[in-house]
Protein backbone atom coordinates (compact mmCIF):
# COMPACT_ATOMS: atom_id res chain seq x y z
CA UNK A 1 0.00 0.00 0.00
CA UNK A 2 1.23 3.46 -0.86
CA UNK A 3 1.06 5.64 2.22
CA UNK A 4 -0.01 9.20 1.43
CA UNK A 5 2.14 11.78 3.08
CA UNK A 6 0.89 15.29 2.37
CA UNK A 7 4.19 16.94 3.23
CA UNK A 8 6.08 14.66 0.86
CA UNK A 9 3.47 15.24 -1.85
CA UNK A 10 3.66 19.00 -1.34
CA UNK A 11 7.45 18.92 -1.61
CA UNK A 12 7.13 17.02 -4.89
CA UNK A 13 4.50 19.48 -6.11
CA UNK A 14 6.71 22.46 -5.32
CA UNK A 15 9.59 20.91 -7.29
CA UNK A 16 7.28 20.19 -10.24
CA UNK A 17 5.88 23.73 -10.06
CA UNK A 18 9.41 25.16 -10.17
CA UNK A 19 10.14 23.07 -13.27
CA UNK A 20 6.85 24.20 -14.86
CA UNK A 21 7.67 27.88 -14.28
CA UNK A 22 11.17 27.45 -15.75
CA UNK A 23 9.82 25.55 -18.79
CA UNK A 24 7.19 28.28 -19.23
CA UNK A 25 9.96 30.89 -19.12
CA UNK A 26 12.01 29.06 -21.76
CA UNK A 27 9.01 28.77 -24.08
CA UNK A 28 7.94 32.37 -23.47
CA UNK A 29 11.48 33.64 -24.09
CA UNK A 30 11.75 31.61 -27.30
CA UNK A 31 8.44 32.86 -28.72
CA UNK A 32 9.11 36.48 -27.75
CA UNK A 33 12.75 36.77 -28.83
CA UNK A 34 13.34 33.95 -31.34
CA UNK A 35 10.22 34.53 -33.45
CA UNK A 36 8.58 37.63 -34.89
CA UNK A 37 5.09 36.91 -33.53
CA UNK A 38 5.32 39.84 -31.10
CA UNK A 39 7.66 42.17 -32.91
CA UNK A 40 11.19 42.24 -34.33
CA UNK A 41 13.93 40.03 -32.90
CA UNK A 42 16.72 41.71 -30.97
CA UNK A 43 17.14 44.56 -28.53
CA UNK A 44 16.34 42.47 -25.48
CA UNK A 45 18.11 41.91 -22.19
CA UNK A 46 20.46 38.93 -22.04
CA UNK A 47 18.76 35.61 -21.29
CA UNK A 48 20.77 35.34 -18.05
CA UNK A 49 18.87 38.39 -16.69
CA UNK A 50 15.54 36.72 -17.31
CA UNK A 51 16.70 33.41 -15.86
CA UNK A 52 18.07 34.95 -12.65
CA UNK A 53 14.91 37.04 -12.24
CA UNK A 54 12.81 33.91 -12.70
CA UNK A 55 14.75 31.86 -10.13
CA UNK A 56 14.81 34.55 -7.43
CA UNK A 57 11.54 36.43 -8.03
CA UNK A 58 9.14 34.68 -10.45
CA UNK A 59 9.37 31.20 -8.91
CA UNK A 60 8.94 32.34 -5.26
CA UNK A 61 6.03 34.59 -6.28
CA UNK A 62 4.23 31.68 -7.97
CA UNK A 63 4.83 29.29 -5.07
CA UNK A 64 3.55 31.84 -2.54
CA UNK A 65 0.41 32.58 -4.56
CA UNK A 66 -0.18 28.85 -5.13
CA UNK A 67 0.00 28.35 -1.37
CA UNK A 68 -2.44 31.16 -0.55
CA UNK A 69 -4.90 29.96 -3.21
CA UNK A 70 -4.94 26.47 -1.70
CA UNK A 71 -3.05 24.57 -4.39
CA UNK A 72 -1.08 22.59 -1.82
CA UNK A 73 -4.12 21.29 0.04
CA UNK A 74 -4.99 17.56 -0.19
CA UNK A 75 -6.43 16.46 -3.55
CA UNK A 76 -8.51 13.60 -2.18
CA UNK A 77 -11.88 15.38 -1.96
CA UNK A 78 -11.74 17.38 -5.21
CA UNK A 79 -14.77 17.00 -7.47
CA UNK A 80 -12.82 16.51 -10.70
CA UNK A 81 -9.26 16.42 -11.99
CA UNK A 82 -9.72 20.04 -13.15
CA UNK A 83 -11.15 21.37 -9.87
CA UNK A 84 -7.90 23.26 -9.20
CA UNK A 85 -8.06 25.10 -12.55
CA UNK A 86 -9.84 28.27 -11.26
CA UNK A 87 -7.32 28.63 -8.41
CA UNK A 88 -4.43 28.13 -10.84
CA UNK A 89 -5.77 30.86 -13.14
CA UNK A 90 -6.22 33.25 -10.19
CA UNK A 91 -2.75 32.48 -8.82
CA UNK A 92 -0.93 33.02 -12.11
CA UNK A 93 -2.83 36.22 -12.88
CA UNK A 94 -2.03 37.61 -9.43
CA UNK A 95 1.61 36.58 -9.87
CA UNK A 96 1.69 38.37 -13.25
CA UNK A 97 0.20 41.56 -11.73
CA UNK A 98 2.67 41.40 -8.85
CA UNK A 99 5.65 40.95 -11.19
CA UNK A 100 4.63 43.84 -13.43
CA UNK A 101 4.21 46.05 -10.35
CA UNK A 102 7.59 44.86 -9.01
CA UNK A 103 9.33 45.79 -12.29
CA UNK A 104 7.69 49.22 -12.12
CA UNK A 105 8.87 49.73 -8.53
CA UNK A 106 12.49 48.79 -9.31
CA UNK A 107 12.31 50.91 -12.49
CA UNK A 108 13.23 48.23 -15.02
CA UNK A 109 11.65 49.36 -18.32
CA UNK A 110 13.67 46.99 -20.53
CA UNK A 111 12.26 43.78 -19.08
CA UNK A 112 9.74 42.38 -21.57
CA UNK A 113 6.19 42.56 -20.23
CA UNK A 114 5.02 40.55 -23.24
CA UNK A 115 7.32 37.72 -22.19
CA UNK A 116 5.88 37.87 -18.67
CA UNK A 117 2.37 37.66 -20.11
CA UNK A 118 3.38 34.64 -22.22
CA UNK A 119 4.96 33.08 -19.13
CA UNK A 120 1.66 33.59 -17.30
CA UNK A 121 -0.36 31.96 -20.11
CA UNK A 122 1.98 28.98 -20.45
CA UNK A 123 2.19 28.63 -16.67
CA UNK A 124 -1.60 28.41 -16.43
CA UNK A 125 -1.83 25.80 -19.20
CA UNK A 126 1.05 23.63 -18.00
CA UNK A 127 0.09 23.79 -14.31
CA UNK A 128 -3.51 22.82 -15.04
CA UNK A 129 -2.23 19.85 -17.06
CA UNK A 130 0.29 18.97 -14.33
CA UNK A 131 -2.31 18.99 -11.53
CA UNK A 132 -4.82 17.07 -13.66
CA UNK A 133 -2.26 14.33 -14.38
CA UNK A 134 -1.26 14.02 -10.72
CA UNK A 135 -4.86 13.88 -9.52
CA UNK A 136 -5.72 11.36 -12.24
CA UNK A 137 -2.82 9.08 -11.22
CA UNK A 138 -3.79 9.27 -7.53
CA UNK A 139 -7.41 8.46 -8.40
CA UNK A 140 -6.38 5.46 -10.46
CA UNK A 141 -4.34 4.18 -7.53
CA UNK A 142 -7.24 4.64 -5.13
CA UNK A 143 -9.72 2.99 -7.49
CA UNK A 144 -7.42 -0.06 -7.36
CA UNK A 145 -7.61 -0.13 -3.53
CA UNK A 146 -4.26 1.53 -3.02
CA UNK A 147 -3.45 4.68 -1.08
CA UNK A 148 -6.67 4.21 0.96
CA UNK A 149 -7.84 5.94 4.14
CA UNK A 150 -10.00 3.96 6.54
CA UNK A 151 -13.21 5.49 7.82
CA UNK A 152 -15.61 4.71 10.69
CA UNK A 153 -19.15 6.10 10.49
CA UNK A 154 -20.91 6.89 13.76
CA UNK A 155 -24.64 6.68 13.04
CA UNK A 156 -27.33 4.26 11.93
CA UNK A 157 -29.84 6.55 10.24
CA UNK A 158 -30.57 7.62 6.65
CA UNK A 159 -27.93 10.35 6.87
CA UNK A 160 -25.19 7.83 7.72
CA UNK A 161 -26.35 5.34 5.09
CA UNK A 162 -26.58 8.00 2.39
CA UNK A 163 -23.05 9.15 3.14
CA UNK A 164 -21.77 5.56 2.96
CA UNK A 165 -23.40 5.04 -0.45
CA UNK A 166 -21.79 8.22 -1.78
CA UNK A 167 -18.35 7.05 -0.61
CA UNK A 168 -18.92 3.65 -2.22
CA UNK A 169 -19.97 5.25 -5.53
CA UNK A 170 -16.81 7.38 -5.64
CA UNK A 171 -14.07 4.82 -5.13
CA UNK A 172 -11.53 7.24 -6.66
CA UNK A 173 -11.69 9.30 -3.47
CA UNK A 174 -9.72 6.51 -1.80
CA UNK A 175 -11.83 5.87 1.31
CA UNK A 176 -12.55 2.43 2.75
CA UNK A 177 -15.52 2.25 5.14
CA UNK A 178 -14.55 -0.06 7.99
CA UNK A 179 -18.07 -0.16 9.45
CA UNK A 180 -20.74 1.60 11.48
CA UNK A 181 -21.35 2.42 15.13
CA UNK A 182 -25.05 2.41 16.04
CA UNK A 183 -27.71 1.36 18.51
CA UNK A 184 -27.15 -1.87 20.43
CA UNK A 185 -29.87 -3.75 18.54
CA UNK A 186 -27.92 -3.28 15.29
CA UNK A 187 -24.58 -4.67 16.55
CA UNK A 188 -23.37 -7.53 14.36
CA UNK A 189 -25.82 -6.71 11.57
CA UNK A 190 -24.87 -5.41 8.12
CA UNK A 191 -26.02 -2.46 6.05
CA UNK A 192 -25.13 -3.27 2.46
CA UNK A 193 -21.57 -4.60 2.82
CA UNK A 194 -20.72 -2.75 6.02
CA UNK A 195 -20.96 -4.23 9.50
CA UNK A 196 -22.14 -2.57 12.70
CA UNK A 197 -18.97 -2.98 14.76
CA UNK A 198 -20.53 -1.93 18.03
CA UNK A 199 -22.94 0.35 19.86
CA UNK A 200 -22.40 4.00 20.74
CA UNK A 201 -21.22 2.83 24.18
CA UNK A 202 -18.49 0.72 22.54
CA UNK A 203 -16.93 3.61 20.61
CA UNK A 204 -13.89 4.05 22.87
CA UNK A 205 -13.06 0.32 22.80
CA UNK A 206 -13.41 0.12 19.01
CA UNK A 207 -11.17 3.13 18.50
CA UNK A 208 -8.51 1.58 20.75
CA UNK A 209 -8.54 -1.72 18.82
CA UNK A 210 -8.49 -0.21 15.32
CA UNK A 211 -6.53 2.37 13.40
CA UNK A 212 -9.02 4.66 11.66
CA UNK A 213 -7.94 7.67 9.61
CA UNK A 214 -11.30 9.44 9.88
CA UNK A 215 -14.35 9.20 12.13
CA UNK A 216 -17.49 10.65 10.58
CA UNK A 217 -20.36 11.51 12.92
CA UNK A 218 -23.74 11.33 11.18
CA UNK A 219 -26.38 11.31 13.89
CA UNK A 220 -29.88 12.89 13.86
CA UNK A 221 -30.39 16.27 15.48
CA UNK A 222 -32.39 14.82 18.39
CA UNK A 223 -29.24 12.98 19.52
CA UNK A 224 -27.00 16.04 19.46
CA UNK A 225 -27.00 16.01 23.28
CA UNK A 226 -24.47 13.14 22.97
CA UNK A 227 -22.30 14.96 20.45
CA UNK A 228 -19.79 16.35 22.96
CA UNK A 229 -19.31 12.89 24.48
CA UNK A 230 -18.64 11.31 21.04
CA UNK A 231 -16.19 14.05 20.07
CA UNK A 232 -14.33 13.78 23.39
CA UNK A 233 -13.94 9.99 22.97
CA UNK A 234 -12.48 10.47 19.46
CA UNK A 235 -10.08 13.17 20.57
CA UNK A 236 -8.94 11.13 23.57
CA UNK A 237 -7.77 8.54 21.03
CA UNK A 238 -6.03 11.20 18.93
CA UNK A 239 -8.56 11.07 16.09
CA UNK A 240 -10.15 14.20 14.70
CA UNK A 241 -13.95 13.76 14.61
CA UNK A 242 -15.85 15.20 11.66
CA UNK A 243 -19.57 15.94 11.64
CA UNK A 244 -22.16 15.78 8.87
CA UNK A 245 -24.87 18.15 10.16
CA UNK A 246 -28.38 16.75 10.08
CA UNK A 247 -29.51 20.01 8.45
CA UNK A 248 -27.09 19.55 5.52
CA UNK A 249 -30.01 19.46 3.04
CA UNK A 250 -30.49 23.19 3.67
CA UNK A 251 -26.89 24.00 2.83
CA UNK A 252 -25.52 24.84 -0.63
CA UNK A 253 -23.16 22.53 -2.50
CA UNK A 254 -20.25 24.74 -1.40
CA UNK A 255 -21.16 26.24 1.97
CA UNK A 256 -19.01 29.06 3.32
CA UNK A 257 -18.48 29.97 6.95
CA UNK A 258 -17.92 33.43 8.38
CA UNK A 259 -16.84 34.32 11.90
CA UNK A 260 -18.33 37.12 13.99
CA UNK A 261 -16.03 37.21 16.99
CA UNK A 262 -15.81 33.48 17.79
CA UNK A 263 -19.27 32.55 16.51
CA UNK A 264 -19.35 30.67 13.15
CA UNK A 265 -22.10 31.61 10.71
CA UNK A 266 -22.89 29.23 7.83
CA UNK A 267 -24.07 30.86 4.63
CA UNK A 268 -27.11 28.95 3.39
CA UNK A 269 -26.49 29.89 -0.24
CA UNK A 270 -23.12 29.85 -1.97
CA UNK A 271 -22.65 32.92 -4.16
CA UNK A 272 -19.24 32.98 -5.92
CA UNK A 273 -19.59 36.71 -6.60
CA UNK A 274 -19.47 37.41 -2.85
CA UNK A 275 -15.76 36.62 -3.14
CA UNK A 276 -13.80 39.90 -3.57
CA UNK A 277 -11.50 38.47 -6.25
CA UNK A 278 -14.42 37.09 -8.26
CA UNK A 279 -16.21 40.40 -7.87
CA UNK A 280 -13.16 42.21 -9.23
CA UNK A 281 -12.92 39.84 -12.23
CA UNK A 282 -16.62 40.31 -12.97
CA UNK A 283 -16.42 44.11 -12.73
CA UNK A 284 -13.27 44.32 -14.86
CA UNK A 285 -14.71 42.05 -17.57
CA UNK A 286 -17.98 44.03 -17.57
CA UNK A 287 -16.18 47.32 -18.14
CA UNK A 288 -13.92 45.90 -20.88
CA UNK A 289 -16.78 44.17 -22.73
CA UNK A 290 -19.08 47.20 -22.42
CA UNK A 291 -16.48 49.62 -23.82
CA UNK A 292 -15.64 47.30 -26.72
CA UNK A 293 -19.34 46.67 -27.44
CA UNK A 294 -20.18 50.39 -27.42
CA UNK A 295 -17.34 51.12 -29.87
CA UNK A 296 -18.28 48.24 -32.21
CA UNK A 297 -22.04 48.88 -32.16
CA UNK A 298 -21.91 52.69 -32.25
CA UNK A 299 -22.77 52.82 -36.00
CA UNK A 300 -25.76 50.51 -35.38
CA UNK A 301 -26.90 52.66 -32.46
CA UNK A 302 -26.57 55.83 -34.55
CA UNK A 303 -28.67 54.37 -37.41
CA UNK A 304 -31.24 53.05 -34.91
CA UNK A 305 -31.53 56.44 -33.22
CA UNK A 306 -32.17 58.16 -36.59
CA UNK A 307 -34.75 55.52 -37.58
CA UNK A 308 -36.65 55.91 -34.30
CA UNK A 309 -36.70 59.71 -34.62
CA UNK A 310 -37.94 59.58 -38.23
CA UNK A 311 -40.68 56.96 -37.75
CA UNK A 312 -42.42 58.00 -34.52
CA UNK A 313 -42.71 60.98 -32.18
CA UNK A 314 -41.11 60.78 -28.77
CA UNK A 315 -37.71 60.24 -27.17
CA UNK A 316 -35.08 57.98 -28.72
CA UNK A 317 -34.13 56.37 -25.40
CA UNK A 318 -36.80 54.71 -23.31
CA UNK A 319 -36.10 54.66 -19.57
CA UNK A 320 -37.90 52.20 -17.34
CA UNK A 321 -37.57 51.45 -13.64
CA UNK A 322 -36.27 47.95 -12.91
CA UNK A 323 -35.25 46.12 -9.74
CA UNK A 324 -31.54 45.39 -9.59
CA UNK A 325 -28.78 44.30 -7.24
CA UNK A 326 -30.03 43.60 -3.72
CA UNK A 327 -33.52 44.75 -4.64
CA UNK A 328 -32.55 48.35 -5.40
CA UNK A 329 -34.42 50.10 -8.23
CA UNK A 330 -32.61 51.73 -11.15
CA UNK A 331 -33.53 53.22 -14.53
CA UNK A 332 -32.74 50.81 -17.37
CA UNK A 333 -32.08 52.22 -20.87
CA UNK A 334 -33.47 50.84 -24.11
CA UNK A 335 -34.06 52.19 -27.59
CA UNK A 336 -37.75 53.09 -27.73
CA UNK A 337 -39.56 50.43 -29.76
CA UNK A 338 -43.15 51.43 -28.92
CA UNK A 339 -45.29 54.50 -29.20
CA UNK A 340 -45.27 56.71 -26.12
CA UNK A 341 -47.86 55.30 -23.71
CA UNK A 342 -49.38 55.98 -20.32
CA UNK A 343 -46.80 55.18 -17.61
CA UNK A 344 -49.44 53.44 -15.46
CA UNK A 345 -50.37 51.07 -18.30
CA UNK A 346 -46.77 50.50 -19.37
CA UNK A 347 -45.49 49.38 -15.96
CA UNK A 348 -47.79 46.35 -15.71
CA UNK A 349 -48.26 45.10 -19.29
CA UNK A 350 -46.21 42.43 -21.08
CA UNK A 351 -45.14 42.88 -24.68
CA UNK A 352 -46.96 40.42 -26.94
CA UNK A 353 -45.90 38.92 -30.28
CA UNK A 354 -48.07 41.14 -32.49
CA UNK A 355 -48.25 44.09 -30.12
CA UNK A 356 -49.98 47.05 -31.78
CA UNK A 357 -47.98 49.45 -29.62
CA UNK A 358 -44.77 48.79 -31.57
CA UNK A 359 -43.39 51.51 -33.83
CA UNK A 360 -42.59 50.83 -37.53
CA UNK A 361 -39.00 49.89 -36.66
CA UNK A 362 -39.82 48.59 -33.17
CA UNK A 363 -40.56 45.03 -34.20
CA UNK A 364 -37.20 44.68 -35.97
CA UNK A 365 -35.04 46.17 -33.22
CA UNK A 366 -36.78 44.00 -30.60
CA UNK A 367 -36.40 40.76 -32.58
CA UNK A 368 -32.71 41.51 -33.15
CA UNK A 369 -32.24 42.81 -29.56
CA UNK A 370 -30.83 46.08 -30.90
CA UNK A 371 -33.14 47.85 -28.45
CA UNK A 372 -31.01 46.45 -25.59
CA UNK A 373 -27.71 48.04 -26.73
CA UNK A 374 -28.03 51.22 -24.56
CA UNK A 375 -27.85 48.95 -21.51
CA UNK A 376 -24.09 48.80 -22.01
CA UNK A 377 -24.18 52.30 -20.50
CA UNK A 378 -26.03 50.84 -17.49
CA UNK A 379 -23.11 48.43 -17.23
CA UNK A 380 -20.58 51.27 -17.21
CA UNK A 381 -22.63 52.99 -14.48
CA UNK A 382 -22.38 49.84 -12.35
CA UNK A 383 -26.14 49.20 -12.36
CA UNK A 384 -25.96 46.08 -14.54
CA UNK A 385 -23.56 43.40 -15.73
CA UNK A 386 -23.15 42.09 -19.26
CA UNK A 387 -24.31 38.66 -18.04
CA UNK A 388 -26.77 38.06 -15.23
CA UNK A 389 -30.45 37.50 -14.47
CA UNK A 390 -32.65 39.86 -16.45
CA UNK A 391 -34.09 42.68 -14.29
CA UNK A 392 -37.84 42.96 -13.91
CA UNK A 393 -40.25 45.84 -13.32
CA UNK A 394 -41.25 46.55 -9.69
CA UNK A 395 -44.90 45.59 -10.34
CA UNK A 396 -43.95 42.09 -11.52
CA UNK A 397 -41.30 41.64 -8.81
CA UNK A 398 -43.97 42.28 -6.17
CA UNK A 399 -46.25 39.74 -7.86
CA UNK A 400 -43.69 37.02 -8.50
CA UNK A 401 -42.10 37.12 -5.04
CA UNK A 402 -45.47 36.14 -3.53
CA UNK A 403 -46.02 33.10 -5.73
CA UNK A 404 -42.59 31.83 -6.79
CA UNK A 405 -40.25 30.37 -4.13
CA UNK A 406 -36.73 31.84 -4.06
CA UNK A 407 -37.63 34.47 -6.68
CA UNK A 408 -35.59 37.16 -4.90
CA UNK A 409 -32.39 35.05 -4.95
CA UNK A 410 -31.64 36.41 -8.44
CA UNK A 411 -31.09 39.85 -6.90
CA UNK A 412 -27.98 38.65 -5.05
CA UNK A 413 -26.00 39.51 -8.20
CA UNK A 414 -26.27 42.40 -10.65
CA UNK A 415 -28.81 41.96 -13.45
CA UNK A 416 -27.52 41.44 -16.97
CA UNK A 417 -28.19 42.28 -20.61
CA UNK A 418 -28.30 38.55 -21.23
CA UNK A 419 -28.42 35.55 -18.96
CA UNK A 420 -28.39 31.78 -18.62
CA UNK A 421 -32.21 31.64 -18.73
CA UNK A 422 -32.35 33.74 -21.89
CA UNK A 423 -29.88 31.62 -23.87
CA UNK A 424 -31.97 28.58 -22.91
CA UNK A 425 -35.10 30.13 -24.42
CA UNK A 426 -36.73 31.55 -21.28
CA UNK A 427 -37.43 35.08 -22.37
CA UNK A 428 -40.68 36.97 -22.84
CA UNK A 429 -43.91 35.09 -22.18
CA UNK A 430 -42.32 31.86 -20.88
CA UNK A 431 -42.29 29.97 -17.58
CA UNK A 432 -41.18 32.24 -14.73
CA UNK A 433 -40.49 29.16 -12.56
CA UNK A 434 -38.04 27.72 -15.10
CA UNK A 435 -36.47 31.13 -15.59
CA UNK A 436 -35.79 31.41 -11.86
CA UNK A 437 -34.29 27.90 -11.80
CA UNK A 438 -31.77 28.96 -14.45
CA UNK A 439 -31.13 32.29 -12.71
CA UNK A 440 -30.42 30.60 -9.36
CA UNK A 441 -28.11 28.10 -11.07
CA UNK A 442 -26.19 31.05 -12.54
CA UNK A 443 -26.01 32.83 -9.16
CA UNK A 444 -24.60 29.72 -7.46
CA UNK A 445 -22.28 28.59 -10.27
CA UNK A 446 -20.82 31.82 -11.65
CA UNK A 447 -17.41 31.74 -13.25
CA UNK A 448 -15.71 33.92 -15.84
CA UNK A 449 -15.74 31.03 -18.32
CA UNK A 450 -19.50 30.59 -17.68
CA UNK A 451 -20.01 34.28 -18.57
CA UNK A 452 -17.99 33.85 -21.77
CA UNK A 453 -20.05 30.79 -22.72
CA UNK A 454 -23.33 32.70 -22.20
CA UNK A 455 -22.07 35.66 -24.25
CA UNK A 456 -21.09 33.30 -27.06
CA UNK A 457 -24.49 31.56 -27.01
CA UNK A 458 -26.21 34.97 -27.02
CA UNK A 459 -24.43 35.86 -30.25
CA UNK A 460 -25.06 32.57 -32.08
CA UNK A 461 -28.50 31.48 -30.85
CA UNK A 462 -31.75 33.00 -32.08
CA UNK A 463 -34.40 33.29 -29.38
CA UNK A 464 -37.91 32.78 -30.85
CA UNK A 465 -39.42 34.43 -27.76
CA UNK A 466 -37.75 37.79 -28.46
CA UNK A 467 -40.54 40.15 -29.45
Amino acid sequence: MIKENQRTLNAILVLIDVVVVIVSLLLAHFIRFKTTLFGPIGGSLPFSHYFIFTIFVVVPAHIIFYYFFGLYKPFRDLESIFSNAPSIVKSDIMAFVFLVAFLFIINEPNFSRIMLLLLCVFGIIFTIIERAVIIYVLRRLRSNNRNLKHMLIVGDNDLAFKFASKIEEKSYLGYSISGFIGRSEHVGQYHDNYKFLGSFNDLDKILKKNNFDRVIIAIPMEHYSHLNEIVDICEDEGIKAEIIPDYYRYLPAKPSVELIDDMPIINIRYVPLDNPFNKFLKKASDIIVAIIAIIITSPIMLVTAIAIKLTSPGPIIFKQERIGYRGKPFMMYKFRSMYVQDPEEEKSEWTTKNDSRKTPCGDFIRRTSIDELPQFFNVLKGQMSVVGPRPERPFFVDEFRKDIPKYMVKHQVRPGLTGFAQVNGYRGNTSIQKRIEYDIYYVENWSLSFDIEIMFLTCVKHNPNAY
